[in-house]
Parts: structure tokens; sequence; C-alpha cells
């Protein structure tokens, strides 16, 4: 027994000696530099090894962290650098405007989406906290003034070689590369000109990204809006991702915007990471279409939905690009008396992309729950003439789309071919109207509604988009009731006016008589959308929109003469809304899903909300329609219009209304018309009847002759007894 005890204490010992050996050997590890990035780096299979290009790092598996037993598979022999190779190397000159995507295996981790969080950003040093790490994101805008907590990027506190802003994915990520912008500034000119970029496991020790023996020095900005990728050489495994700035503009400071490439890798015992990834179970086709693409796309949702679809255009483009609707109705083709028409526009920007997605992928869902039998797309369908136009401006597009989704910045494509702002682009009738109202002609010489298009702006020598001529004669041809422009850089609903009654303000809010509809309409949308009206989320840019709930009102955000939503409101029956649907304009393709689950169901409440208030037909003594009558509410001093069958929609809020319908030639007609919560506008027609002077007019005309205007009959008498006194 005691030589079992000595044995057995023997081998206790030895077996000690060899874990103490162990751990020897792994703190040995420790200490040596890189240990953490070249761990995982040497680990399979973490990323595929390009051929045949030699490996930056590739040191053996440290003692302890493995099997030991296993022996690693021979590597061929590196190849020796070149003789010349003495000096770091610069990365090759990109070309800035270049149509290439970046690479589709690795999108953004969401500097520009705001995935990556203010926490997840770090830098050395800024210069305040308005110009910290959280605002070097991507196409991240400057405030009004730049001196305040929102400026337009990060900038170092110092101009030396040890500044650095870094990112923590906190998972491990396979980077493949950074794209990089100056400081948005209106006065200032900063940018960075080359950098370094390190890679950690802890932010403690660093591996700079080499290019053959040196360290790779990546080249920079130019100027500070146009963004410029640099691909890694080879892609690298690691948690933190850090920039380190090598020279800058001569007559500015270290500042930078970025966004960064990478790959999360799996990590199925995370929970914190399943948990927040967002999936979708539409089966729709996530990706960007360019036009080609589009008019496909509209023919296989056609091809589909034969009976409840149908293609149509409403003009052209500069570049003679035909500007394609989809009209969504149960008898496509044609108006249905008592059946509301919405419309969705997106694209008047043509690099807010997003927005031309979202349509594209609601016409196929649209088809696809209708032809399931979903009750509530069914029933939206049957009772609404839906038309989506998802790419106003489609020669902005293109131009957007050669740039790719990271690379065209924040302007390429925005406005048309011949360098014109669709959004800002229509008369501007909100001046006619408070000049009206100031000098007292209100209804006599100018009414509340359906205000005239100046002469001017109808002239040939204009300054008008063909699209925007197009945009009118399209709304002035379909009596819509409400609709939805589609928008980006932002997330929020702004309701008109977009424009401010004081000529010397910027800033000023400017309801309408329909504000508190407006406000409803908005926050129908802002309300249903997964981040809008959420309060913990970061501001995309510079305003929070949270005090009214993810709704503004459009003067009181910026001043806009000419909008859509003000020329709708004031010249047609159409309430008119933007919809800010993304702090990206141009998100990268793997974050359509998520968009569209952020967007789907406020893109259908919204259709909804043209359902709410009052409808009818007002017609004669005959059973006709009589077009253009005027329906006026009482308290809101903005009428609408009865269509060309006679019928109308009127959006109202839940309440009791006294409406009136007049319509020349006819004797005026009130009624008490309520308005409940249930969805479903409130049926409300009208008979009216024609007036004295009206019948008198149809017998004479009947007979050929015309009739006797009393009120002149009465002046020529008085004449004639002026006369004969005299």
């Amino acid at each position: 027994m005691a030589r079992r005890g000595a044995a057995a204490l023997a081998l206790a010992l030895a077996l000690l000696a060899v874990v103490l050996a162990g751990v020897g050997a792994q703190g040995a590890a420790l200490q040596a530099p890189d240990y953490y990035v070249q761990e995982t780096w040497s680990r399979e299979p973490y990323y595929a090894r390009r051929e045949p290009e030699p490996e930056p790092f590739s040191p053996p598996l440290p003692a302890g962290t493995g099997d030991g037993e296993r022996e690693r598979e021979p590597r061929p022999p590196e190849p020796r650098p070149p003789k010349k190779a003495t000096k770091p190397k610069k990365a090759p000159k990109r070309d800035k405007l270049a149509p290439e995507t970046p690479p589709p295996g690795c999108p953004p981790l969401g500097l520009e989406t705001l995935k990556i969080t203010d926490f997840q950003l770090h830098a050395s040093t800024s210069k305040r906290y308005g110009l910290g790490a959280h605002r070097g994101r991507l196409n991240i805008q400057a405030g009004i003034n730049e001196n305040d907590f929102y400026d337009g990027a990060w900038c170092a506190g110092r101009n030396d070689l040890h500044q650095w802003i870094e990112v923590d994915a906190r998972r491990l990520t396979k980077f493949t590369g950074v794209i990089t912008q100056g400081r948005n500034s209106l006065w200032l000119s900063d940018w960075v000109t080359s950098y370094k970029v390190m890679v950690s496991n802890d932010s403690h020790t660093w591996v700079t990204v080499k290019n053959g023996s040196g360290d790779m020095i990546f080249e920079g900005n130019s100027e500070k809006e146009i963004p410029v990728l640099n691909e890694l050489p080879i892609p690298m495994v690691a948690r933190y991702i850090r920039i380190n700035p090598r020279s800058w503009f001569d007559n500015g400071s270290i500042c930078m915007r970025m966004e960064i490439l990478g790959c999360p890798l799996p990590d199925p015992n995370n929970y914190y990471h399943r948990r927040n990834e967002m999936t979708t179970t539409d089966d729709l086709d996530f990706k960007h279409h360019n036009y080609k693409e589009m008019r496909q796309l509209m023919k296989v949702v056609n091809e589909m939905c034969p009976n409840i679809t149908r293609i149509y255009n409403i003009g052209k483009s500069h570049q003679g690009l035909k500007l394609y609707a989809v009209e969504i109705s149960d008898h496509p083709g044609e108006h249905e008396v008592g059946e509301p028409e919405f419309h969705y526009i997106a694209g008047a920007h043509g690099n807010e992309v997003l927005g031309r997605e979202l349509t594209l992928l609601l016409m196929q869902f649209l088809c696809q729950e209708y032809l399931a039998r979903n009750a509530r797309i069914v029933r939206l369908v049957e009772e609404t003439r839906i038309h989506i136009l998802p790419s106003l401006n489609p020669d902005g597009y293109e131009k957007a789309y050669e740039g790719g989704s990271e690379l065209g910045g924040w302007s390429l494509g925005r406005w048309t071919h011949d360098g014109i702002d669709i959004n800002n682009n229509f008369p501007d009738l909100n001046t006619l109207l408070w000049e009206a109202e100031d000098r007292q002609n209100i209804p006599r010489k100018v009414p509340n509604h359906y205000i005239a298009i100046p002469e001017w702006f109808l002239s040939e020598n204009a300054t008008v988009a063909v699209e925007t001529r197009a945009v009118i004669a399209w709304m002035e041809k379909i009596p819509f009731v409400l609709g939805g422009n589609l928008q980006g850089g932002e997330l929020v609903v702004a309701y008109p006016y977009d424009m401010v009654r004081s000529l010397w303000k910027t800033q000023e809010p400017s309801p309408t008589p329909d504000d508190h509809v407006f406000r409803w309409l908005a926050y129908s949308y802002a309300s249903t959308h997964r981040l809008m009206t959420d309060a913990r989320r970061r501001v995309c840019h510079t305003e929070d929109f949270q005090k009214e709930d993810g709704t503004v009102n459009g003067a009181s955000w910026h001043t806009v003469a000419g909008s859509l939503n003000d020329f709708s409101y004031l010249h047609t029956n159409c309430f008119e809304l933007s919809i800010y649907v993304g702090c990206d304009k141009y998100p990268h393709e793997s974050e359509l899903p998520e968009e569209w689950e952020n967007n789907r169901e406020s893109l259908i409440v919204f259709m909804e909300q043209v359902h709410r208030g009052i409808k009818g037909v007002v017609r004669d003594f005959h059973g006709k329609g009589i077009p253009n009558a005027i329906i006026s509410v009482e308290g809101v001093n903005h009428d609408i219009r009865t269509a060309s069958d006679g019928d109308y929609w009127r959006l109202l809020n839940p309440g009791e209304y006294v409406v009136t319908a007049k319509a020349e030639g006819f004797t005026s007609s009130t009624k008490n018309c309520m308005v409940g919560y249930d969805m479903g506008a409130t049926q409300c027609d009208f008979t009216l009847s024609k007036t004295n002077l009206a019948r008198i007019r149809e017998i004479m005309e009947k007979f050929g002759k015309q009739p006797i205007s009393l009120p002149a009959r009465r002046l020529k008498l008085r004449g004639r007894k002026r006369r004969q006194r005299g």
C-alpha cells in the first residue's frame, strides 16, 4: 500500500509539472505582442485564406490552447518579400467615384445606419463633445451652428501621429475594408489624407495591417465629402478596429467620418446578438434594382396578379426614361364611384434609395397577400385604388447606383439630370394665399383651395423639371385623397405647411387649417414604425423629433418654398406628407429586410387612413353627379371639391361636423355629419336643387334665347330714370 501511495504521489507531481509548464508557456504567449489577434487568426474556419497571397500572420497555436497531440498541417513556405520593400507601402490610389460597390461578402457594420451605437465608438482625444467619436459616422451632417452638440465629424484634440478612432464590434468580426470622409462643414476644410489600420481582441494589444514587410499606409481623402474605399489586403479577424491618421490636409485638422466593412462571425452561444438580429418571413426580392430591373420586377408582379394590377407611366424623365407607376385595385384602370385614390411616390431625390425599394417591396407584398386571401389586404385592395410610383427621378438614381450604396456620398444623384431638386420645384401657392388673406380677398378673388398655378410657371422658359410637370398633370388627372412621398436621410414624418409665413424666419411653426388631421396622419405612420417613436434611439444627425413622437411640422424644421406637400394641399384635394424612412439614404442591400420590417406595418396603416373622415356623392334631383361641387366644413378654412362623377372624400378626425355642399347654379345644402372612431368613412350624400336663375337659363337656352340678368336689368332701368329726370 505504501508503494502504491508513493507511486500515486509521484504521478500527481508529474502531472502538476506538466500543467505548470503549459501555463508558463501560455503566459509567455500572453506576454508576446499581438497574442490575442494571432491566436484568433490561426484558428479555422474564421476566414478563408486567399491563395496564393502570403499570410501576414501565421503563428502556431500557443501551448495549452488547442489539442496538444494533434499535429498541425504543414504550411507552404512563405514567399520572400521583394528586395526593395524596405519602406512602408501606400495602398494603391482608387477612383473616388468608382462604380464598383463594396465587397458583397461583407457589408457595412452600421455606423451610418446607427447599428453601431455611440458606446461602441472611442477616440484618443476630441476637440469637444460635438466633435467626439460618436460623430465620426459616414455621411453624418453638421447642425446649423457648427459649434454645438451636433458637428460634422470626429476631430482629434491634437494634430499628431498618436491620434486614433476605434470601433468595438462587440464580437469577432472579419474586417475587410474602411470607407472615409472628411468633416461636413460649410466653413472649414478638414480631412485625413492617409492612415493606418490596426486590429485587436482586447483593445490593449494591437496589430497593424501589413503590406509585405512594413505597415500599410492607406490613402485617405483629397476633399471632405466624397467617400473613399480602401480594402484590406487580407481579411482581419478581431473584435476591435482602429484608424490611426498619418497625414491630413495642410490647412486643416485631423477630422474624419467613416464606415467599416466587416462580417460578424457566428456565435450561437451569445444570446445578446441572437436576440437583436432582425429577420423577416416575407419572401420578397430584397435587393437594389436599377431601372431595367425595376421595370422587370413590375412586370413580374403584374403577371402574378393580373386582375388587380396595371402598369402605366405618367411621363418621361429628362433623359427619356419612362416614369412607371403600378396601380393596385380590384378594377385597375378605372375610377370607381365612392372609392378613394391613394398614392406613394418615392425617389424624388434619386439618391434616397430606401423609399424606392420599400415601394417595390410593398407592391410585391400586396400581390402575394391578396393571392393568399389575407383579409386585411383584400379589403384594402378592393376598397382603395392604390398607385405606387417608385422612381420619380430615375436619372438621378442611375448616378447614385453607379456610385454604390456607400460610395455615393450625401448628394450624388439627388437632383435631376438638369440639376433641379424636384421636391421643391412646384409653384409657390402659399404666398398667393397668404397675400390674399392679408388683403381680405379670400374667398372673393382667391379661393382657399384649388389655387390656380401662376402663368409664369406654365411657360416653357420656367425652370421646371419635366418630372415635376409630369407629377402635376398626374395629380390633376386623378382625384387623390391621401399621399405619401418617401424620402431618406432622417427618421420622421413631416406634414405641411413646409414654408414659413414670416419672411425673415427660417424656422417657424406654420400649421394648415387641417393641422389636427395632418398630425394624426403623421402619427399613424410614426407610431407603427419600429423606431420612429423609440425614445431610446439616437438622433440621425442633429434633430431630435421625439418631443412630437417622430413627427414635425415641415416649416418648423426648415422652410421650403414650392414643396410637393404644400402644392398638393393648395392645388388639389390630396393631403400629402413627407415620410423620411431611414437615417441612411442608400442602405446596403443586407439592410433591406430589416428596413422592410421597420416600415411594413406603417406603410399599410398609412394607406388605411384614406378611409377616415366623411365621403359621399353630390347629385342633382335627377340623380346625376355634380362635378366641382365645393364641400365646406364649418370651422375649417379649407374646402375640397367633388370629382367628375360627383363623389368626394374629406379626411377628418372623429367628431361631429357641419358640412355644406354648394355648386354653381345650385342651392347649397347643409348637413351634420358624424365621424366615429372605427375605421371607415361616414357616408354623407347631398342632393342639390337648381336655383331659379339656373332654371330660367335652361328654359331660355332650350328655346334659343338668352336669360335676362335681373341685376343688369335693374341697372338699365335706373339709368333710364336718371336720363328722364335730366
